[in-house]
């Protein structure tokens, strides 16, 4: 079964950061988000929301080690707590919310609990 989620949640993280890498405006927009006085903001999309993930995904499938894996599972981790914290403090749009923050700890919970 690891052989075929990790894999999958792999693909699932580099698909979701090639929006970011290469749709930096469409990510920002359906986030929420938008470019004020400067391109500034589409960089961060790009680099944040998109190289970082494509490249977290692609050595995932390179290596295919279990430890690799986990570390997926722990930058998951960070975005599901900063969007915890945001559900508590910031009282985003709830249903959308919640629903980033589902795509968030459950591959974090998955990624963690089965490959240590």
């Amino acid at each position: 079964m690891l052989d075929l989620i990790n894999p999958a949640l792999a693909l699932l993280t580099i698909g979701l950061g090639l929006f970011g890498f290469l749709a930096p405006r469409f990510t920002a927009s359906a986030l929420d988000l938008e470019a004020v006085k400067s391109t500034m903001g589409l960089s961060e999309m790009r680099a944040s929301a998109g190289g970082l993930f494509v490249a977290i995904g692609v050595v995932c499938l390179i290596s295919a080690e279990p430890m690799t894996y986990v570390m997926l599972g722990v930058a998951y981790t960070g975005a599901a707590a900063g969007r915890f914290i945001s559900i508590v403090i910031d009282k985003p749009p709830m249903p959308k919310a919640l629903v980033f923050f589902l795509f968030e700890a459950l591959p974090a919970a998955w990624l963690i609990t089965w490959n240590i």
